[in-house]
């Protein structure tokens, strides 16, 4: 490898030009505001800081990998003389900040104390500060509205980084800039002088960067790609395994999931896609969950293979876990349930008939019981990897053996005094949220409303106290209230209209305002497994015992793998 270095005016011709762009496989930006303005106070302070060693792969006749531009660069299609495989946060961070590509910040530098904040720490001409302001549109119009008005900027001490962009853009952004100042009389030399220098900065400074020459391998270039990735957010499992399916199919994996997302978008609710498909695929390859896995040589090209059944299951699965009141990220007991169902649908996903019915009530079955014990508190993967080896020849018919899981000895379900102490389902513990998931599992209508709970609204609801803290003469924090028997998922409105009154009293409202009177509020409450008579009764106690019994009921009906019966 040949060792070189680039003033930032030459990178920035270089991606004008389209001369060099990132290998498909790269992952997208992972960059927070922090790590944008550390990079540029490092090259504005005098002396300057390093900001590491770009690789580089140069081009021949033909790219060893499918190429795509910086993001926000000119989308040429002419064929780049360079790929750059490590330093592509720092460059995109480069250009978006330069350029003022970014719709949700801006970057700035401080030139002198802002005239409302005198004491303000001020920028030295040997360490100027960079600061990054957040972004948001209302009504139409960008937030905040000084941050477009040089004269409003400078009033506060800074000015845009995009005027120190490179090249005849940068200079007629500088240009219109101090034109502005002046216009304004909010110009001096002083400022002009230090804000010139400051460009002159950014312009000469030099980035070093290693480069593979034409003629190097695709396997060597990967194996550089993982060996030396110096970026501050470091690879993760899934940008190893995006790198590996490159190489070995040619393919991206981008792509196959951006194409998944497309006909699977509630995907994106239960927490990390990434993880997600990781597991299934391992799963469905016969692999554990684990770091090892994604690590080894062959996943990559094993994930291409099972990629239609992980695409099947993820669509079957997601959609089971709704039907089952598994609606988003915060409303799962466990994350094994989300992996652990997809891979089984994916087995599931040709059966027919009675074999379908079987697949699904065993589904259910392992579903719950996943949620309900402590089976996956404790080296959750390689139980759930055990646990699917079982359950595929289950599925398919090939075996009568039952998983781990399905012991009732070993991991029994809780008792009635353990639901009853159960917390407060907010947090993110396996219990109360079981709790409350098969609370949901009948609609959970409204009390005001009477909309059922589904993906769309699911977001509008709040976790309501049926026994307020107020009404108890508690503290907020008090575990006496903070159970999950005396939650209930309700609409934000409905939430705001209780005002902390008794039971009964926002019960009996609830029944005069509806049409078809108390028996329309008594079925909605029921839908949330709430009894009826023991919530108006004002006795705490008594409702805790009461609720904890209905909850009972469905949960060995779910654990069963049946469907809950009135």
């Amino acid at each position: 490898m040949e060792a070189r270095s680039k003033p930032i005016e030459a990178w920035f011709t270089s991606i004008e030009q389209g001369q060099i762009k990132l290998p498909r496989f790269q992952r997208h930006e992972a960059w927070r505001p922090l790590q944008i303005s550390g990079l540029f106070e490092n090259i504005l302070r005098s002396p300057s800081l390093p900001v590491g060693v770009l690789l580089i792969l140069e081009v021949g006749d033909k790219e060893l990998f499918h190429s795509r531009p910086i993001v926000g660069a000119p989308s040429l299609s002419a064929k780049p003389s360079m790929q750059l495989l490590d330093g592509q946060q720092r460059m995109t961070a480069l250009w978006r900040a330069l350029t003022d590509d970014y719709k949700e910040l801006k970057a700035f530098v401080r030139l002198r104390p802002g005239e409302d904040d005198p004491t303000g720490e001020e920028s030295t001409d040997n360490h100027p500060t960079v600061e990054i302001e957040k972004r948001w549109d209302r009504k139409g119009v960008r937030q905040p509205v000084w941050a477009d008005d040089a004269v409003a900027a400078i009033k506060r001490g800074v000015a845009p980084l995009s005027i120190f962009r490179p090249g005849a853009t940068g200079e007629n952004n500088f240009k219109v800039w101090r034109d502005q100042l002046r216009a304004a009389k909010a110009y001096s030399d002083e400022i002009g002088d230090f804000a010139a220098e400051l460009r002159k900065r950014v312009l000469s400074y030099t980035v070093p960067f290693l480069s593979l020459p034409v003629g190097t391998s695709r396997e060597t270039a990967l194996e550089v790609f993982i060996n030396m990735n110096t970026s501050a957010s470091p690879l993760t499992d899934y940008d190893i395994v995006v790198a590996q399916v490159e190489e070995g199919t040619g393919e991206s994996l981008h792509e196959k999931v951006e194409s998944l997302l497309a006909s699977a978008p509630a995907a994106k609710d239960y927490g990390r896609i990434e993880d997600i498909l990781l597991s299934v695929a391992a799963l469905l390859s016969d692999k554990p969950p684990l770091k090892k896995t994604y690590l080894d040589d062959d996943f990559g090209a094993n994930l291409t293979k099972v990629w239609p059944q992980v695409v099947a299951g993820v669509e079957r699965g997601l959609q089971f876990l709704a039907d089952e009141a598994m609606l988003n990220e915060k409303t799962l007991p466990s994350e094994v349930a989300v992996y652990l169902t997809c891979a089984l649908w994916a087995v599931a996903a040709d059966l027919k008939l009675d074999s379908e019915g079987n697949a699904r009530s065993l589904i259910r079955k392992t579903l719950w019981r996943a949620c309900w014990t402590d089976r996956y508190g404790k080296t959750a993967t390689t139980r759930a990897f055990a646990d699917f080896r079982s359950l595929r020849p289950l599925i398919q018919g090939d075996s009568t053996t039952t998983p781990e899981l399905f012991d009732e000895t070993v991991y029994r379900l809780p008792d009635l005094e353990e639901i009853q102490l159960a917390g407060w389902p907010g947090r993110k513990e396996r219990l109360p949220r079981a709790i409350l998931t098969t609370s949901l599992r009948r609609k959970a209508q409204d009390f005001a409303d009477g909309t059922s709970v589904n993906r769309s609204n699911i977001t509008t609801r709040e976790l309501d106290h049926l026994y307020s803290f107020k009404f108890m003469g508690v503290d907020r924090y008090s575990s006496l209230v903070n159970r999950a028997l005396n939650c209930a998922l309700i609409s934000s409105a409905t939430n705001r209209n209780k005002s902390g009154a008794p039971p009964s009293d926002y019960i009996a409202k609830r029944a005069e305002a509806a049409n078809l009177g108390a028996d329309t509020v008594r079925w909605r409450l029921g839908t949330h497994l709430i009894p009826y008579d023991e919530l108006v009764a004002n006795d705490y106690e008594r409702f805790l015992e009461a609720r904890a019994k209905l909850i009972e009921a469905d949960m060995k009906a779910l654990c069963s793998g049946a469907e809950p019966t009135a």
